[in-house]
């Protein structure tokens, strides 16, 4: 039996007086009265100790808020895009309602049982995070697999902006090579001009250092002034930016009907990629889009070079030691020189200059200046009337 009730009792059956009985519970006199008070108004079961919970919480969420989270949950996962209490709560405020607090938006989900149990992880305080202060500091880039709905194989590749988590480009072919890094760096370069620095894994298409030696897009960075850097072997979290995003974009594809061709599958790309950049928020970003945080910083450079427009064209030198150009309608006549004859090269074009390398190893084999005056652009790099014995 309860104290409360053994009170009551003592003054209700034995006809202690309520000071006696209050002296001899060790408890006030008004104690006493308020449970026999209570008792005669409700019998013993009225006597029990109360919910000292309000009757009501001006923060308790609506009816109608509570709604709307779940319905932006359910409609944000049947996308295949993060469906979060933080980005629940960047929807609602672009919808113009309510915005409860994250952790509000958390119970409310829980309560719905929307959240699944997962693994216990690392903790946070465990990582070492960085970011680079600027956009354009550091460009990161890496491609994944995907399948078309035949089942084949094609690869994807991304170029992400560190800073704002930007996506400048993501091109799917068959087989991503060394030819495609180059071609894609050069398409952001010219849209988004040049990075200070490219972070990516050391796949073969991207460094041969640790097999001896540059391949085209090493020396294309180095010609540019651009810096490179290259993840640990066998650590991707250095990478950790682009291999979360592909973890996003695979979620989003699994969403949508399967690609029959590369076209397809691009074109879903490419409206991936203005949703991604321009209309869903990123943690990362401090709850902007990736495309408002671009925007939204003055850009770093690369250290040599300005704001240039390049172009690149791979091609062989002739049986001659030549090449040509179609530059401003005319084709033109590089003379590379005769003991570089079938050599396989890389040109870069800018608004002065072409620099022909050779893409086996590296070496700049001529530079021309651009003259729309002439069809005949001869090698800086040799004195005229001097030919290599």
């Amino acid at each position: 039996m309860s104290k409360a009730r053994v009170i009551v009792l003592s003054v209700v059956h034995q006809g202690l007086t309520k000071a006696e009985v209050a002296k001899k519970y060790n408890v006030s006199w008004q104690w006493v009265h308020t449970l026999v008070t209570r008792y005669n108004a409700g019998g013993l079961e009225a006597v029990e100790p109360r919910s000292s919970r309000p009757a009501s919480n001006p923060r308790q969420l609506s009816p109608t808020t509570a709604a709307a989270i779940i319905s932006l949950r359910h409609e944000l996962v049947a996308q295949g895009l993060d469906a979060g209490p933080i980005t629940i709560a960047w929807h609602l405020e672009r919808q113009g309602q309510h915005v409860p607090s994250v952790s509000s938006i958390r119970r409310v989900l829980l309560g719905a049982g929307l959240v699944p149990p997962e693994p216990k992880k690392r903790p946070k305080a465990s990582l070492q995070r960085f970011e680079a202060d600027q956009p354009n500091e550091m460009w990161q880039s890496d491609f994944t697999h995907w399948h078309l709905a035949d089942g084949s194989d094609v690869e994807i590749i991304n170029w992400l902006d560190d800073h704002s988590r930007f996506l400048l480009a993501m091109v799917v072919h068959r087989r991503i090579t060394g030819r495609i890094v180059i071609e894609t760096f050069t398409d952001c370069v010219n849209a988004f001009g040049l990075p200070a620095s490219t972070l990516t894994d050391n796949g073969v298409v991207y460094t041969t250092r640790l097999i001896g030696g540059r391949n085209g897009f090493e020396h294309l960075l180095a010609s540019l002034g651009v810096i490179q850097k290259n993840g640990q072997p066998s650590h991707p979290q250095t990478q950790g930016k682009i291999e979360r995003f592909h973890q996003t974009l695979k979620k989003w594809l699994t969403e949508q009907p399967p690609a029959a061709t590369i076209e397809q599958l691009q074109g879903q790309l490419d409206n991936f990629r203005e949703l991604y950049n321009e209309h869903r928020p990123h943690r990362g970003a401090h709850r902007q889009t990736p495309g408002t945080a671009y925007r939204a910083t003055p850009k770093a450079t690369a250290r040599s070079r300005g704001s240039i427009h390049y172009r690149v064209r791979f091609d062989n030198v002739d049986q001659f030691g030549k090449m040509t150009l179609r530059h401003a309608g005319v084709l033109r006549h590089l003379g590379i020189g005769n003991q570089h004859a079938g050599a396989k090269a890389l040109l870069l074009i800018d608004a002065e200059m072409v620099t022909v390398t050779d893409l086996s190893t590296g070496e700049i084999l001529s530079q021309h200046h651009i003259d729309e005056s002439k069809n005949y652009w001869r090698n800086q790099l040799r004195q005229p009337g001097r030919w290599p014995r």
